[in-house]
């Protein structure tokens, strides 16, 4: 009786599930919130005129706040604070970031509103709406990686030893479901329709749906921080004490000088590059390539998240019981480069375009699922939160880069084509040729790292092909 009393709540499937459940749902809002807008790209640029590089710059402005700096900060205030502290202010910043978003897109902004005049005043070539919606985006960006190195220790604390590729993989196909449902749906939230040849509808009922999710995710991860308050107990640890070694500085140095580490991080930057870049133009691409609208085009572009959220678990389960980490995430790039290499080279017709999607897909569980855990097998658990800081922030970097780049790409690629939509010129339309070329080159990139990767960890033996379960 007294064993069972004295028995540690991470013990129990049920308790850690639990509160697995409670900080993936936290991350489902911030994808929904993250991936909302990519299927109404069109509708911006109708109503709001966001031109591609407009768009790109928007969109990579959710990663801007972190590249600054922010991202390396939320690592130390998690090494220091701990996960109640980190993941409340990560959700309450998400959210606050999310109403400025908002604000900018209803007309009591871009009517005149408060701060139209300021935000009109410098920078002339980018809409209003679009610099205000970009500032709100990167406060929530900075929020949004906060959770998400948060969420990763919270895992990492609670499934040592255990099933942690499978938690991470829950988490993971979780925050998918998000991204799902925005592909899905948003469009129809938004209304969206195509009258004469020119896409309608609202933006911010889309938005809206965004916000609330953001504020039941801050609930979520506030229930979640009572179970964690009572592990802490247990295992005679509070925040002020969590870890018991306080950071230095010399630890990122340690960290950065860990070869296996520098090679994860830009395997890192360069996959994710070829997924979360690419979903932001996926849906537009669709709608040129194969002449479908914004609706169809969501559909399509939603069944990558539908196939990691079957895929991502088993796969851990995999890694928990079998291992091959550092192999699976070579595999994962050669995949990525595959489906990349169809949209860019391939004439393209629907049922080519789907088996390209759920290649990606694929691809998409593979890599992620093998990465993370793979991350407290080579640094120490007392800088793992500024470890996993350090990871995303250079993988924003690339996340914040390369929407731009992919719209000023685009662009220049299309002389005249942006024009002619804003004049209402109903048969105007992309050739996406270039930016899947660019994506593909990721790939092949992200293969050549694998390899450095796996030959490191033979070196070393970090054991990044070994089980993650411990019998």
């Amino acid at each position: 009786m007294t064993e069972q009393l004295n028995k540690l709540m991470n013990e129990s499937k049920a308790a850690r599930w639990t509160a697995l459940m409670l900080v993936a749902f936290t991350m489902l809002s911030a994808y929904f919130f993250v991936d909302m807008i990519a299927p109404l790209q069109s509708l911006l640029e109708s109503h709001y005129k966001w031109e591609p590089s407009v768009y790109g710059f928007f969109s990579g402005s959710e990663y801007m706040m972190n590249v600054l700096g922010f991202l390396i900060l939320s690592g130390i205030i998690l090494d220091k604070m701990g996960i109640r502290f980190t993941g409340l202010t990560a959700a309450s910043v998400m959210l606050i970031g999310g109403l400025i978003k908002l604000y900018a897109l209803t007309p009591s902004f871009y009517q005149g509103g408060f701060a139209y005049d300021f935000f009109n005043s410098f920078w002339t070539n980018m809409p209003p709406t679009a610099k205000l919606a970009s500032l709100g985006y990167a406060i929530f960006g900075i929020g949004v990686e906060m959770a998400g190195i948060t969420i990763s220790r919270a895992i990492v604390k609670w499934f040592r030893g255990k099933e942690m590729a499978l938690a991470m993989g829950m988490e993971m196909a979780t925050a998918r479901l998000g991204a799902s449902v925005a592909f899905f749906f948003s469009a129809n939230f938004a209304g969206v329709k195509i009258v004469d040849g020119i896409v309608q509808g609202n933006v911010l009922n889309s938005v809206y749906f965004g916000v609330a999710l953001l504020a039941i995710g801050f609930l979520t991860f506030l229930t979640y921080t009572f179970m964690d308050k009572k592990f802490d107990k247990q295992i005679k640890e509070d925040a002020s004490s969590e870890p018991a070694e306080e950071f230095k500085l010399s630890d990122i140095g340690k960290i950065l000088t860990n070869r296996a580490f520098i090679y994860i991080s830009l395997l890192c930057v360069l996959f994710y590059s070829g997924v979360f870049p690419f979903l932001k133009y996926a849906v537009n691409m669709m709608q040129n390539k194969l002449g479908v609208s914004p609706e169809i085009g969501g559909y399509i572009s939603g069944l990558l998240p539908v196939g990691t959220i079957i895929l991502t678990p088993l796969i851990g389960a995999y890694l928990d019981n079998k291992g091959k980490g550092a192999t699976i995430m070579i595999g994962g790039a050669a995949l990525l480069t595959i489906a990349h290499l169809t949209y860019a080279l391939i004439p393209l017709n629907m049922p080519l375009a789907i088996i390209a999607i759920l290649i990606l897909g694929i691809a998409f569980s593979l890599v992620p699922a093998s990465m993370w855990p793979s991350i407290p097998k080579i640094v120490e658990d007392r800088y793992l939160g500024s470890a996993y800081a350090l990871i995303f922030w250079i993988q924003n970097i690339g996340l914040m880069t390369l929407p731009w780049l992919v719209g000023v790409v685009l662009q220049a690629a299309n002389p005249g084509v942006s024009e002619r939509i804003a004049a209402g010129d109903a048969t105007a339309s992309y050739d996406y040729t270039m930016p899947m070329l660019m994506f593909a080159g990721l790939g092949m990139a992200a293969i050549l790292l694998g390899y450095l990767l796996r030959n490191e960890d033979r070196k070393k033996n970090y054991g990044l092909d070994a089980p993650n379960k411990q019998n």
